[in-house]
């Protein structure tokens, strides 16, 4: 059995002696993302949240307070050790995790390890080696195809596999990291030589992020019934996009430089075991669609392969922080929009002997769902840019400005289980003359 099973960390009844934890919207001792965090001053260590706070793993490691296993793991400054350890060795550190937090007879010991939030630098949390964004949400995929292919906005291979390109993992940054508004070439409606300068067309991606924790050997596919055995947990991704440059070049080998300037993740990796109780039946497909080819089925993926995760995005503009107004919802979605689950998108990453590696990200492709307020950037929402959105202030957009904020944020819900947060993936549009 290759999924997390439900235990005593997930139970709703349980509390924690941590001040600020109960019921906290993000971080609930039902959470206990890991992350990596620099104290003041002091260097990058793992860490679990906690409410406000932030567990030194490494200290409590040190201490004797965790599993024997899990010790020589959190002594670097990323968690590809701690999530290429076996399933059963990460799920039995969450326990103790979630013993130590709970258990008021370890507070005294306890609280020396732990670090107010707002006073430590988040880090990404893995060295990535690689970097592959599929495009597993059939809705964004065709509201952009209809944008060029009114008549066919799939192509016929979507409904077979899950569509992918190798993307740039030197460029992922953590939360909060600036958004420099990228140059590249691009060719207008009406030229016929292209022109460089800065992209006009700036937009963002709302994505979940997978990353993986147990690798496979070059040669050997991961089965989609092993599959969920090696997702170490998921974040928040942002794929950024300069629609200008990525129209130009993309044909015919895909995306390049209109993509590869900057990715953006929540820097708390939600762990598989923590998603647990938020496994449901993948999405069911319409009358008339293919069933997936073998290797991409299985009972398991098809009741327990989808994910219960709400999803929203945020705009703040410069005029809107000016006037001390609050970011407006542009786009409220779930998880289950997606086509593809985070199975099948392994299983056929692997099925031709690639081998993946602890600490490498998949991005899940922009989740977006039937409705105008349910898309999940701003080339669906304008209509390539055709037709604006009005903000509440008055303001137009069809694509990005400089100064404009987007925030993705996320919950897990389940019935009889407390919500989880994902925490922040916040960007900020920059030029190169800001000091951001």
């Amino acid at each position: 059995m290759s999924r997390p099973r439900i235990d005593a960390s997930h139970d709703p009844a349980l509390r924690s002696w941590v001040e600020g934890a109960q019921d906290h919207a993000q971080f609930p001792i039902q959470n206990l993302p890991y992350g990596v965090f620099a104290p003041p001053g002091e260097a990058a260590r793992a860490g679990a949240a906690i409410g406000d706070c932030i567990l030194d793993l490494r200290a409590a490691a040190a201490a004797g307070a965790l599993p024997a296993d899990a010790v020589p793991a959190l002594r670097g400054d990323s968690l590809n050790e701690l999530f290429a350890l076996a399933p059963a060795a990460r799920a039995a550190l969450r326990l103790a995790l979630s013993r130590l937090l709970s258990d008021e007879a370890c507070a005294a010991a306890a609280r020396p390890w732990l670090h107010r939030a707002d006073d430590c630098a988040l880090q990404l949390p893995m060295r990535i080696g690689d970097y592959t964004d599929f495009y597993a949400g059939i809705h964004h995929a065709e509201n952009v195809g209809r944008l060029f292919r009114p008549d066919r906005p799939l192509l016929a291979n979507y409904k077979h596999l899950p569509i992918g390109y190798h993307g740039r993992a030197s460029s992922v940054r953590a939360s909060g990291a600036p958004v420099r508004r990228p140059h590249g070439q691009w060719l207008a409606a009406a030229d016929a030589e292209p022109e460089f300068g800065p992209s006009r067309r700036l937009d963002f991606e709302l994505e979940l992020g997978v990353w993986i924790g147990r690798g496979n050997r070059l040669g050997e596919p991961v089965p989609i019934a092993e599959a969920h055995a090696h997702i170490a947990g998921l974040c928040l991704l942002n794929d950024w996009s300069a629609r200008d440059l990525q129209a130009w070049e993309y044909q015919p080998l895909g995306p390049f430089l209109g993509k590869s300037f900057l990715t953006t993740v929540s820097p708390w990796v939600v762990t598989a075991e923590a998603l647990a109780p938020f496994a449901v039946a993948a999405p069911a497909r319409p009358a008339g669609d293919p069933a997936p080819l073998p290797y991409l089925d299985d009972p398991g993926d098809r009741s327990h392969g989808g994910y219960a995760i709400e999803l929203e995005v945020a705009l703040r503009t410069a005029r809107m922080r000016r006037d001390d107004a609050p970011a407006q919802t542009l786009t409220r979605t779930a998880a289950a929009r997606l086509y593809w689950t985070a199975a099948q998108m392994i299983a056929h990453h692997t099925s031709n002997g690639c081998n993946l590696q602890p600490g490498d990200l998949l991005g899940s492709g922009t989740v977006s769902g039937p409705g105008e307020d349910e898309c999940g950037s701003l080339l669906e929402r304008s209509r390539g840019g055709r037709q604006p959105l009005t903000l509440a202030n008055g303001e137009l957009r069809s694509f990005l400005e400089d100064g404009d904020e987007v925030s993705l944020n996320a919950t897990a819900r389940a019935p009889g289980y407390v919500p989880i947060g994902f925490g922040e993936c916040r960007g900020r549009v920059v030029t190169d003359s800001d000091k951001a």
